[in-house]
């Protein structure tokens, strides 16, 4: 028995590098402190934004996710501060993570308003998989009842190069990583070293509509590449409305609203075209963000991301 649950753990960390490639995120385009700590501080205001996800609904053990990641710019947008935080469950695997991020940017012209943002990251992550509730028919198993759980510390880096209309971000949210050495250091070593490359533009198609694509691509050692594409289109300044699509895995839709220049609500569906399509209904993520605006940070333009 204990083989066989040794050869789930190592399955299941190889389906999470391959496949899951850290926390699935379809709307990354609203929430990219979580992977990008250069971020920080890139809006005209303090900016809050939540994400929960729902995947594979009707999937025994399916992923469960939430993010909340807040910042805010200092010093006439050359200093960013911020912290982002998540809470991912999946099957018997938890992790829970908390980190402050802090960048640093500089102007690129005098003519527009394109920044180079350089950041860091610092937290931890607390990762657990419970073997309490396991059916085992092997009561000597030594994982039997089981709780593994392990602390580690971690430190993330990025760059971010932005403007009014576009933006690309080069990163990896932990830098440190861990080898395996016994039971426990399986589960650190599930916290594996991830690098993503994100990038999106704003086009004016005429008074009333703008097309937003974006992409994110992502990679970790010994993984294949993969990738999200999603294109977005807003109506007079109000509503988005697009399509998204992660390679050899899934198709969905996603719709916003903005209210007030500073809330956007949202909500993007995603259905799987791989081989789990029979087996659930797809994945369901809804957002909220919020821009609070004071007087040292008064609104001045509309942002795109």
């Amino acid at each position: 028995m204990k083989k066989i649950i040794v050869l789930i753990v190592c399955c299941w960390l190889g389906f999470r590098l391959s496949a899951q490639q850290d926390e699935q995120m379809s709307i990354y385009m609203y929430n990219p402190l979580y992977f990008n700590p250069a971020y920080a501080g890139s809006r005209d205001a303090i900016s809050m934004t939540a994400v929960g996800r729902f995947q594979w609904v009707n999937f025994n053990g399916a992923p469960n996710t939430q993010w909340f990641s807040i910042h805010a710019p200092l010093l006439f947008k050359s200093l960013g501060v911020g912290a982002h935080m998540v809470n991912d469950r999946i099957g018997m695997r938890s992790r829970t993570a908390v980190y402050a991020d802090i960048s640093g940017s500089i102007k690129l012209s005098k003519h527009n308003q394109s920044r180079l943002a350089v950041g860091i990251s610092a937290g931890a992550d607390i990762i657990g998989i419970d073997f309490a509730n396991a059916t085992v028919n092997d009561l000597n198993d030594p994982f039997y009842g089981q709780k593994l759980s392990s602390t580690k510390m971690n430190v993330g880096a990025g760059v971010y190069v932005y403007g009014d209309k576009y933006y690309v971000g080069l990163s990896t949210p932990r830098v440190l990583i861990e080898k395996l050495k016994d039971a426990n250091s399986v589960v650190q070593a599930m916290n594996a070293r991830h690098f993503f490359l994100a990038a999106g533009y704003v086009a004016k198609l005429n008074s009333v509509l703008k097309l937003k694509p974006s992409t994110l691509v992502k990679f970790t050692p010994n993984a294949p590449i993969t990738f999200d594409l999603n294109l977005s289109l807003l109506s007079y300044d109000i509503l988005w409305t697009g399509l998204m699509y992660r390679f050899n895995e899934s198709v969905g839709v996603n719709v916003g609203v903005i209210i007030k220049k500073v809330f956007t609500i949202g909500y993007v569906y995603d259905f799987p075209y791989n081989g789990l399509r029979k087996y659930q209904s797809g994945s369901h993520e809804i957002f909220l963000s919020y821009d609070l605006h004071t007087k040292k940070m008064p609104f001045t333009s509309p942002r795109y991301f």
